[in-house]
């Protein structure tokens, strides 16, 4: 039988405020454990929590970035469970009344696009963090470390909207790149601030109704969110082929094995005995806030991509790679602002510049090689000081020296030849050493044009001007 897959899924993201949700502890990761919990953030008796705002503004403008409608009233619940790094026995979090619900995003797969529904946007608070003593030589032992007790998150859950393992990788990517370009969110996934549980069931081609879901839970890259749900798809598959059903739960990804297993029943809702905070009034959002929230709101990436495409004239392609990072988008912009042609300066971004911090492994604010220095390069070929070939030399130079373009060319006197006179003595020479290949170039293999420039760019260690050289060599060649 064939099969098609559904697939949802709910991305917990940390918001980078300073502090706390409910207290002023700070949320520094990597901090000595334990050393950022209060007894606010431990439940302890006779505490009350108070609402960070800068929670709810940066809530609301995920929620406006991602089409959502902000419910001007919401309200917060306990979702209770025992964990051993949930000290006060509950999570604070929201359930009937979310503070975001209804929107959407839109992801492009080989050329079609598909939207993507969000159901809802919902603050909560972070649990704490369990670590197995096998990771320090204590496999007796499990430790807990509080300090991420308390740090806000918001809860993005999708509709099951997505149909295939590259879908939701393409739609985490998108929900990722929002949340940097509105810097609610570092989005580091490596250290949890971002991970997504993901909902996947199978159901035969053409039937409405939804087959039963497993949820993976806490996927932290896109590589380990793709391989989990290849994996599952396969597993579901099997066991309905062999008669066997799909049994409702929740399973873990083992990365180094590539497989999910079980880890617990699932839970439903009232499962967590959820009911309305009571030390917490429900929370009130003015369309005065919301609309002045919306006004203040970056250009996100699907706008500047199409920007790009008709201010720069750069191709589709190069406006998505370039818009796919904030910050490489912004240095795009700069070296266009100091002088650079869009397209040249987007052609050396995507190869030379994303190969250098890829193989350093930099991010763009930490290469080495400045937008305005790539933009002193990009002019000096353009006024025929170097050639392109002599760039690429003079951009490695760059790499590890940090030196200006211009006192790397006079340091090692890699100025182009663009004397006419100097550069016909060369060519002469060149036709003079082939008389066989200058024969079958006048007998019609007009592709050995190449190989006579080769030759005249070998003879000048590559300093000839190349538009010159084969306009000397088209005239002699053909007289």
């Amino acid at each position: 039988m064939q099969y098609e897959t559904v697939i949802g899924l709910e991305v917990h993201a940390q918001l980078n405020t300073k502090s706390k949700i409910f207290c002023s502890c700070p949320t520094t990761f990597g901090s000595k454990p334990n050393s950022q919990a209060c007894p606010i953030c431990l439940g302890m008796p006779g505490v009350l929590p108070v609402l960070n705002r800068e929670v709810v503004q940066k809530a609301i403008q995920a929620a406006l970035a991602t089409n959502c409608e902000v419910a001007e009233l919401s309200r917060w619940a306990r979702k209770n469970y025992f964990y051993p790094d949930l000290p006060k026995g509950y999570q604070i979090s929201q359930l009937e009344l979310p503070l975001a619900v209804n929107g959407w995003l839109e992801i492009v797969l080989n050329g079609a696009k598909k939207k993507i529904r969000l159901n809802r946007i919902h603050m909560e608070e972070d649990a704490g963090k369990s670590i197995h003593g096998e990771n320090f030589n204590d496999p007796a032992h499990t430790y807990v470390d509080l300090n991420r007790t308390g740090v806000p998150l918001i809860e993005i859950v999708s509709e099951p909207d997505i149909g295939t393992p590259e879908e939701a990788k393409l739609y985490l990517e998108k929900l990722r790149n929002i949340l940097l370009y509105l810097n609610v969110s570092d989005c580091n996934m490596e250290e949890g601030s971002m991970r997504a549980d993901a909902n996947i069931s199978i159901r035969p081609v053409g039937q409405k109704e939804l087959g039963t879901k497993t949820e993976i839970k806490n996927m932290n890259s896109f590589r380990f969110l793709q391989q989990a749900l290849y994996y599952e798809i396969e597993r579901q598959t099997e066991v309905l082929n062999d008669g066997g059903r799909i049994i409702q739960e929740t399973r873990l990804f083992d990365s180094k094995k590539g497989i999910t297993l079980p880890m617990r029943s699932k839970e439903e809702a009232n499962d967590y005995r959820y009911f309305p905070d009571p030390d917490l009034v429900p929370l009130v959002v003015s369309s005065e806030w919301v609309e002045e929230t919306r006004a203040g709101l970056p250009e996100l990436p699907d706008p500047r991509r199409d920007r790009f495409v008709s201010q720069y004239g750069l191709p589709v392609y190069d406006a998505e790679v370039l818009t796919s990072d904030r910050q490489l988008a912004n240095y795009f912009e700069e070296v266009v602002k100091m002088g650079a042609d869009p397209k040249n300066g987007s052609n050396w971004i995507m190869t030379e510049i994303l190969r250098l911090i890829k193989d350093k492994n930099l991010l763009i604010t930490e290469c080495p090689i400045k937008p305005a220095m790539l933009a002193e390069l990009l002019a000096l070929v353009k006024d025929g000081t170097i050639s392109g070939k002599i760039a690429k030399q003079v951009f490695e130079e760059m790499e590890t020296s940090g030196g200006s373009p211009k006192t790397i060319i006079e340091k090692k006197g890699l100025v182009q030849i663009s004397d006419e006179g100097e550069l016909e003595k060369h060519v002469d020479a060149v036709i003079s050493a082939n008389p066989g290949e200058v024969e079958k170039y006048r007998g019609g293999k007009a592709g050995l044009l190449g190989f006579f420039v080769g030759q005249v760019m070998k003879a000048t260690r590559g300093k000839a001007n190349p538009a010159l050289v084969n306009k000397l060599l088209k005239e002699k060649l053909n007289a």
